[in-house]
């Protein structure tokens, strides 16, 4: 069941995404509400998994790791019969925990998943593709795209605050 967000707590997430080092005094002056009211909204949003964390948002060409690739990954389902065939999501999890892969996504389509790694050149992810990625078991083959500039990059999602419903119109 999705939790009820109203126009205070889409406001607050609103701030939070653009700086998550804003006190709750801060967001209650922005947004004209008691601090009480946006601390208890805080929590609860915490609570129910809304707000996941807060996070340091780092210059990767400033840590020398400025150089992105995005690596399809196809899954080699196993013989038919086999004692334990792959798990396809195991196998994502695998992926999901070594240091250069930033994002692991199962997808549709010719590919079974999507890996996003930032390393420091061009021959770091060809090492972690070659020498890491291709010696999981269960990937059969790799197609690693280069990025040779990104002009935007984010985890910000857009939000859209409620629209309020008259006297007369009644909810679904």
């Amino acid at each position: 069941m999705e939790p009820k967000l109203d126009e205070k707590d889409i406001r607050i997430l609103k701030v939070l995404q653009e700086n998550c080092k804003a006190t709750a005094k801060q967001i209650a002056k922005e947004i004209n509400s008691p601090i009480t009211t946006v601390f208890a909204k805080i929590k609860r949003m915490e609570n129910l998994g809304i707000i996941k964390g807060y996070k340091a948002v780092l210059d990767a060409k400033k840590l020398n790791k400025g150089t992105t690739a995005f690596i399809l990954a196809s899954f080699s389902y196993g013989p038919q019969g086999a004692k334990e065939p792959l798990s396809q999501r195991e196998l994502a999890k695998q992926i999901s925990k070594m240091p250069e892969v930033q994002e692991v996504h199962i997808i549709t389509g010719d590919w079974d998943i999507l890996i996003k790694v930032k390393d420091n050149d061009v021959n770091a992810i060809g090492k972690f593709v070659i020498d890491k990625l291709r010696m999981v078991k269960g990937i059969e083959k790799t197609l690693t795209c280069m990025v040779f500039h990104t002009e935007k990059e984010t985890t910000t999602i857009t939000l859209e605050t409620p629209t309020r419903q008259s006297a007369g119109e009644r909810q679904p």
